[in-house]
Protein backbone atom coordinates (compact mmCIF):
# COMPACT_ATOMS: atom_id res chain seq x y z
CA UNK A 1 0.00 0.00 0.00
CA UNK A 2 2.77 2.42 0.70
CA UNK A 3 4.68 1.48 -2.48
CA UNK A 4 1.52 2.46 -4.30
CA UNK A 5 0.90 5.69 -2.49
CA UNK A 6 4.24 6.86 -3.17
CA UNK A 7 3.96 5.93 -7.28
CA UNK A 8 0.33 7.31 -7.70
CA UNK A 9 2.00 10.69 -5.74
CA UNK A 10 4.95 10.53 -8.51
CA UNK A 11 2.68 10.81 -11.16
CA UNK A 12 -0.14 12.70 -10.03
CA UNK A 13 1.60 15.63 -9.58
CA UNK A 14 4.80 14.99 -11.97
CA UNK A 15 7.74 14.73 -9.66
CA UNK A 16 11.29 13.57 -9.76
CA UNK A 17 12.37 10.58 -8.16
CA UNK A 18 14.86 12.16 -5.88
CA UNK A 19 11.80 14.79 -5.25
CA UNK A 20 9.62 11.88 -4.03
CA UNK A 21 11.87 10.43 -1.90
CA UNK A 22 12.75 13.15 -0.23
CA UNK A 23 8.72 13.82 0.68
CA UNK A 24 8.65 10.25 1.63
CA UNK A 25 11.79 10.26 3.43
CA UNK A 26 13.40 7.34 0.88
CA UNK A 27 16.74 7.00 1.48
CA UNK A 28 17.53 5.76 -1.96
CA UNK A 29 15.22 7.51 -5.14
CA UNK A 30 16.55 4.64 -7.14
CA UNK A 31 13.87 2.29 -5.59
CA UNK A 32 11.29 4.58 -6.54
CA UNK A 33 12.76 3.58 -10.59
CA UNK A 34 12.64 0.19 -9.76
CA UNK A 35 8.94 -0.40 -8.15
CA UNK A 36 8.12 1.62 -11.11
CA UNK A 37 9.35 -1.11 -13.43
CA UNK A 38 7.86 -3.70 -10.96
CA UNK A 39 4.51 -2.21 -11.01
CA UNK A 40 4.69 -1.68 -14.97
CA UNK A 41 6.10 -5.57 -15.52
CA UNK A 42 3.77 -7.67 -12.52
CA UNK A 43 0.92 -5.17 -11.88
CA UNK A 44 -0.31 -4.41 -7.69
CA UNK A 45 1.31 -8.12 -6.74
CA UNK A 46 4.70 -7.45 -8.10
CA UNK A 47 5.00 -4.62 -5.39
CA UNK A 48 4.44 -7.16 -2.30
CA UNK A 49 7.45 -7.87 0.07
CA UNK A 50 8.61 -10.90 -0.77
CA UNK A 51 9.91 -13.48 1.28
CA UNK A 52 13.41 -13.53 2.22
CA UNK A 53 15.73 -16.54 2.85
CA UNK A 54 16.80 -19.41 1.37
CA UNK A 55 13.41 -21.73 0.09
CA UNK A 56 13.04 -25.00 1.80
CA UNK A 57 14.64 -27.83 0.19
CA UNK A 58 13.19 -30.56 1.89
CA UNK A 59 8.93 -30.43 1.34
CA UNK A 60 7.21 -30.36 4.98
CA UNK A 61 5.75 -33.53 5.75
CA UNK A 62 2.39 -34.17 6.01
CA UNK A 63 0.81 -35.20 9.32
CA UNK A 64 -0.62 -38.75 9.50
CA UNK A 65 -3.71 -39.05 11.31
CA UNK A 66 -2.41 -41.20 14.98
CA UNK A 67 -4.14 -44.65 15.15
CA UNK A 68 -5.67 -45.64 18.57
CA UNK A 69 -3.07 -48.43 18.81
CA UNK A 70 0.06 -48.85 20.46
CA UNK A 71 2.91 -49.65 19.44
CA UNK A 72 3.95 -53.80 19.87
CA UNK A 73 6.11 -53.91 23.10
CA UNK A 74 8.36 -56.24 23.66
CA UNK A 75 7.36 -58.86 26.62
CA UNK A 76 9.69 -58.19 29.87
CA UNK A 77 11.19 -61.87 29.01
CA UNK A 78 12.48 -61.03 25.26
CA UNK A 79 13.81 -57.95 26.85
CA UNK A 80 15.90 -59.76 29.34
CA UNK A 81 17.12 -62.26 26.74
CA UNK A 82 18.36 -59.25 24.58
CA UNK A 83 19.94 -57.83 27.56
CA UNK A 84 21.53 -60.69 28.32
CA UNK A 85 22.95 -61.14 24.75
CA UNK A 86 24.31 -57.67 24.74
CA UNK A 87 25.97 -57.77 27.71
CA UNK A 88 27.84 -61.25 26.42
CA UNK A 89 28.61 -59.43 23.50
CA UNK A 90 30.31 -56.80 25.37
CA UNK A 91 32.25 -58.71 27.25
CA UNK A 92 33.18 -60.66 24.45
CA UNK A 93 34.29 -57.91 22.56
CA UNK A 94 36.18 -56.26 25.65
CA UNK A 95 38.36 -59.82 25.63
CA UNK A 96 38.99 -59.69 21.96
CA UNK A 97 40.44 -56.03 22.28
CA UNK A 98 42.77 -56.61 25.03
CA UNK A 99 43.94 -59.60 23.40
CA UNK A 100 44.51 -57.51 20.24
CA UNK A 101 46.35 -54.69 22.66
CA UNK A 102 48.82 -57.86 24.73
CA UNK A 103 49.48 -58.89 20.69
CA UNK A 104 50.82 -55.70 19.81
CA UNK A 105 52.30 -54.76 22.64
CA UNK A 106 54.15 -58.50 22.60
CA UNK A 107 55.05 -57.33 18.84
CA UNK A 108 56.39 -53.99 20.20
CA UNK A 109 58.26 -55.34 22.59
CA UNK A 110 60.20 -58.05 20.10
CA UNK A 111 60.78 -55.14 17.81
CA UNK A 112 62.90 -53.19 20.44
CA UNK A 113 65.16 -56.36 21.25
Amino acid sequence: EFKLSVLRHLWDNALSYSQVATHFNIRNPGILAQWVRLYRHGGLGALEPRRKGRLPTMPTPSKKPSSNQEPATPSHEALLEELNYLRLENAYLKKLQALVQAKEKLARERKRK
